[in-house]
């Protein structure tokens, strides 16, 4: 039910239809808010923390998923290579843990959140998640004083945490109808300014506009090449093998928008059935007992969550698609060239 209720929403909120049009007056209240929010930190009515690293956010105005995870990922590797030795920040949804907790690559899902136990997963760096930023900031920097570069996963909207570059990220829905919640689908003003503006658009349409997104933003691709059984992970196959196989093969993601895998994946050449899940989805259920398939694909994000289950874990049909961020090279210099800039001035973004 509560899916159906925000697949209409989502609609409503790319257009402006009817729906939308009846909730604008309440948007313009909740902007109200937004900007009387952000200006008590602009005049100094709230405090903001500077840390003594720079700190750098990535996030979105547009609710829901937009691949922010494959970007930080992206990011901690390219600081890597660059010499940094970076760590994250994170909120971490649906985490159990009321305080701060690190995610360690063996942590549970449940107590640290799906996202950030896949980013420690990934990239082998310090993470530190926490309902409060900035205490998890200092928590981080405590317990990993080499650390000198935090990225805030999802921290756009976190001003108590003095942020030096800001990356904002849009996906092939951009603005949407440009209105705020609830009658369009931005937590922000579409006009709110950042450091770096990504669009991800993935498969055919990487070429393509959004709409209200800057033509110059950095263009991102989210890729996959192989897939690995979630049972047996010295299993392996790659696209082209997948595309190839007979029977039924189902797509399943409960991601925050689950029609960019399956996208992913028919652009890959691959005939799939699918299956949408609510984002951050537990598998406690496990959907897939009665489902009747030959082979299920399935996102890394879910399938962290799939290996501490049991009954998941034994079930050979699921193979994981393991998806990287694909960014030109001169925009990951151009990044790395404005962090240096930051640790050595200072100032705020």
């Amino acid at each position: 039910m509560a899916s159906h209720i925000e697949t209409g929403l989502l609609r409503a909120w790319l257009r402006r239809g009817l729906t939308a049009r009846l909730l604008w007056p309440l948007s313009k209240l909740f902007q109200l808010l937004v900007g009387f929010r952000a200006g008590l930190f602009l005049m100094g009515y709230k405090r903001q923390t500077r840390l003594p690293v720079p700190v750098v956010v990535v996030g979105n105005i547009f609710v829901g998923g937009t691949g922010k995870t494959p970007l930080t990922i992206w990011l901690v590797q390219q600081l890597q290579a660059a010499g940094w030795k970076p760590a994250v920040v994170s909120r971490g949804y649906g985490a159990s843990a009321a305080t701060i907790v690190e995610a360690r690559a063996d942590a549970s899902a449940t107590a640290v959140g799906d996202e950030p136990l896949l980013i420690a997963q990934r990239t082998g760096c310090p993470v530190m998640v926490g309902r409060n930023r900035v205490e998890a900031a200092q928590a981080l920097l405590h317990r990993y004083p080499e650390t000198d570069v935090i990225v805030s996963d999802d921290g756009l909207q976190h001003y108590a945490l003095a942020r030096d570059v800001e990356i904002m990220l849009f996906d092939q829905r951009g603005v949407g109808n440009g209105w705020m919640l609830p009658a369009g689908p931005l937590r922000e003003p579409a006009g709110r300014r950042s450091d770096f503006t990504v669009l991800n658009m993935s498969g055919a349409k990487a070429g393509a506009e959004a709409p209200g997104v800057d033509s110059g933003a950095a263009r991102m691709q989210l890729v996959a090449d192989v897939a690995s059984n979630l049972a047996d992970p010295t299993a392996s196959l790659t696209m082209a093998q997948l595309a190839a196989r007979a029977g039924k093969i189902l797509a399943a993601a409960g991601i925050g928008n689950p029609e960019r895998f399956f996208s992913m994946l028919r652009s890959a050449g691959l005939q799939i059935e699918t299956m949408s899940l609510p984002d951050h989805h537990d598998f406690a259920d496990h959907p897939f007992k009665a489902v009747q398939a030959d082979m299920i694909l399935i996102t890394e994000k879910d399938a962290v969550k799939c290996r501490q289950i049991e009954s998941m874990r034994q079930d050979a049909r699921l193979w994981v698609v393991p998806v990287s961020a694909q960014l030109d090279a001169d925009f990951a210099v151009k990044l790395v060239e404005k962090i240096s800039e930051k640790q050595n001035g200072r100032s705020l973004a």
